[in-house]
């Protein structure tokens, strides 16, 4: 059992990331009640282990555990649809479109939550090793150091895939946008 200050020295560390190791976890799992399992377990094991914990900053090493507890449970469960392939050939074509600044008001706010749930759509459709890079540094603000640590790869990895990430989502949101202004 942890003293009174080690359960706060880790409350005050880890629980600031709970949103991060949730969003991360539904981005692989792409399944709320999984997301839910697999961050519970990360901070039991976060627990468990928190004086193995080096620095200051515990972000990068809770979600390298949060990871690997989504990817423990998937070969548990063995999810459909965990390992995609993109096609270049299909999704080979730049997005078109500008982005626009808009005042917040209904209308603005009505077309950014949809814009938002046209990003989240189109990286669903990315691999899963594309996709959770760009989740960590788009979303979470991780740094390519930082996500390096979580992915267990080399930072020129991350930058390649990040590159890559972002042209594959690029083409798959261009496609999408085409597809409904032909009505397709």
């Amino acid at each position: 059992m942890r003293n009174a200050a080690e359960r706060d020295r880790f409350e005050r560390l880890m629980l600031p990331h709970l949103d991060a190791a949730f969003g991360l976890a539904r981005c692989l799992l792409r399944n709320d009640a999984l997301a839910e399992d697999a961050v519970q377990e990360a901070y039991l094991r976060a627990y468990r282990y928190f004086d193995r914990m080096r620095g200051a900053d515990g972000r990068p090493w809770l979600l390298k555990i949060v990871r690997n507890a989504c990817y423990e449970l998937l070969e548990r469960e063995r999810l459909p649809g965990t390992a995609e392939h993109f096609d270049e050939d299909v999704h080979s074509s730049a997005a078109a479109g500008a982005v626009l600044v808009l005042p917040l008001n209904p209308e603005a706010a009505a077309i950014a939550r949809a814009d938002a749930d046209l990003v989240r759509a189109c990286m669903a459709r990315l691999p899963h090793e594309f996709r959770e890079v760009l989740r960590l540094r788009e979303v979470d603000g991780c740094s390519y150091k930082e996500i390096a640590a979580v992915v267990a790869v080399p930072i020129g990895t991350v930058m390649s895939r990040l590159a890559r990430a972002r042209r594959m989502l690029q083409s798959v949101i261009g496609q999408r946008v085409r597809g409904k202004q032909t009505g397709t």
